[in-house]
């Protein structure tokens, strides 16, 4: 919803939160559970580099898995040492895999097929392909043929593990209409399935001629979000506009004639017409003005935040009450922070309903509580604050003029000078229940980055892990921690990327006093 730093958890898939577990199975996964957190936050409990490899391509992680040549080979990450799981033969351009999402079979559904009780990854390749794809083997379960009409590039769940939508590249028009300056009023499609087993809700298409002059739109939790260049943000029910504007119900593999043309849907070269076509602006749901559209819900009542839609707000923070607008009390938040990265701010993952804030040398985890004889309104008050580890660095350098005079002059460094403890990254580990955020400082003309575990209810430190690589503030990075699991992802000049994985390792003895403690 708008250009926002997320964590890498919001692509992630939790699986208490989704019910993986029978009530049975589910007591015993959190006590494995609480044994392991135990285990990774006891001071012997070391990370190991195992493994470091380097790729041309980028490099993805998913639940164990990790993808290289554009998901075509897939590494797992849960044995001692990283093994190849599969690799798929090799494809022409036109063929390989765009965007993928991470499917994981709950328990207790009945499923028609045996192989769909296991984990699949479904896929989008670049000639409009939508695989369903054995992430144990590689290999194809299932495939839709998407259209011709446009060019599908984006994957994303509408509905975590239920609901996906593709999305097409905007339509800029061919040479032809842009020279004429014809306009396009289709701006962009979403395709909209369920998963396991595949069926089709519909082709959503984005026109401007019903929207206005729209600049992107996605689809999030049923809500069709709708972004503008002066930083408007509409919100429309997708159940509603597919219930009015529907043209035909089009199921996969059944025959179809459409527009003059007979084919069956989503078998090439026929594919999937576009049977959601407004010809009416829908009911509006929600709006609000955001500087970049940036945009968020969240909360307990629902609560949105966004920053007012002016250049000189950017770092400000408003947090408001979805039914009414009202501002919370204590809702404008803004870090004093000097630096070149500006802070970000999201809805705890946790599904707690409290709120990060992230800033070069602080952590803020702010809770939304009803305000005491005043059921209507909510304030904003600090849970815990997690600080980087750094001095305070006003510098008096003297200077002497030519007459022999000293004169001090005060320079203030930035909050994100490479000199000082940095937080670059904080995510949240779901299962074991544990924050993480990675600190950097430059020592020299290196830069060395610690992961730390911190308690998700209180926000002490629990364990510190450094990283033995160097940690370059001017390339792009992702780390994910996973469970005894910490791998890095680095992006470097020239498309060069590097993966490095740590693995936890602990003593025998130590192991077995943790257990008993659990």
């Amino acid at each position: 919803m708008g250009p926002t730093r997320k964590p890498n958890v919001c692509r992630r898939l939790s699986r208490r939160a989704l019910g993986f577990f029978s009530s049975d199975a589910g007591a015993v996964q959190r006590t494995n559970l609480g044994i392991l957190r135990a285990l990774v936050c006891q001071e012997s409990t070391k990370f190991k580099n195992v493994w470091t490899t380097h790729s041309k391509s980028p490099i993805a992680y998913e639940r164990g898995r990790i993808y290289f040549d554009n998901y075509r080979c897939c590494v797992s990450s849960v044995a001692s040492e990283p093994r190849k799981l599969y690799e798929m033969p090799k494809c022409s351009k036109s063929e390989k895999i765009e965007d993928a999402l991470l499917w994981e079979c709950p328990v207790g559904e009945m499923l028609p097929n045996p192989s769909d009780y296991k984990s699949s990854l479904i896929a989008l390749t670049a000639h409009n392909w939508l695989l369903r794809i054995s992430a144990s083997t590689g290999r194809v379960l299932e495939k839709i043929y998407l259209a011709s009409y446009c060019k599908f590039r984006y994957l994303s769940w509408d509905t975590p593990q239920e609901v996906i939508a593709v999305k097409s590249a905007q339509n800029k028009g061919s040479a032809l209409t842009r020279q004429a300056g014809l306009p396009q009023p289709v701006l962009l499609y979403l395709a909209v399935f369920h998963v396991l087993p595949f069926s089709l809700i519909g082709i959503l298409e984005i026109n401007k001629k019903i929207f206005g002059n729209v600049t992107d739109a996605t689809l999030s939790h049923g809500i069709l979000i709708v972004m503008y260049g002066s930083g408007l943000v509409r919100l429309y029910s997708f159940q509603a506009i597919t219930e009015q504007f529907m043209q035909q119900k089009l199921d996969l593999g059944c025959a179809c004639r459409w527009g003059g043309t007979a084919g069956t849907v989503g078998e090439a070269p026929f594919g999937i017409p576009c049977n959601i076509k407004l010809t009416d602006t829908p009911p509006l749901l929600f709006e609000v003005s955001s500087l970049e559209n940036a945009f968020q819900i969240g909360g307990h009542p629902w609560h949105y935040i966004i920053t007012p839609n002016k250049k000189k707000q950017k770092g400000v923070f408003h947090i408001c009450a979805l039914k009414d607008n009202s501002l919370a009390k204590n809702g404008i938040q803004e870090m004093e922070c000097c630096s070149l990265e500006s802070d970000w701010i999201y809805f705890h993952p946790d599904a707690s309903g409290r709120i990060i804030h992230v800033g070069p040398n602080q952590v803020k985890v702010l809770k939304l509580n009803e305000i005491e004889y005043n059921s209507g309104q909510h304030q904003i008050s600090e849970d815990f604050v997690i600080l980087a580890n750094r001095e305070n660095k006003n510098e008096n350098l003297p200077t002497v003029t030519a007459s022999g005079r000293v004169v001090k002059k005060k320079f203030n460094l930035l909050d994100d000078d490479p000199e000082q403890e940095t937080f670059k990254i904080v995510d949240y580990e779901d299962e074991l229940d544990l924050l993480s955020v990675v600190a950097v400082t430059q020592i020299d003309a290196e830069g060395k980055a610690h992961l730390d575990f911190h308690c998700n209810e209180y926000g002490t430190l629990l364990k510190s892990i450094p990283l033995v690589e160097s940690w370059d503030v001017t390339y792009s990075h992702e780390v994910y921690f996973d469970r005894d699991l910490v791998l890095h992802i680095e992006q470097k000049p020239s498309r060069v990327f590097s993966c490095y994985v740590y693995q936890m390792v602990c003593d025998p003895g130590e192991e077995e006093e943790a257990t008993n403690r659990s």
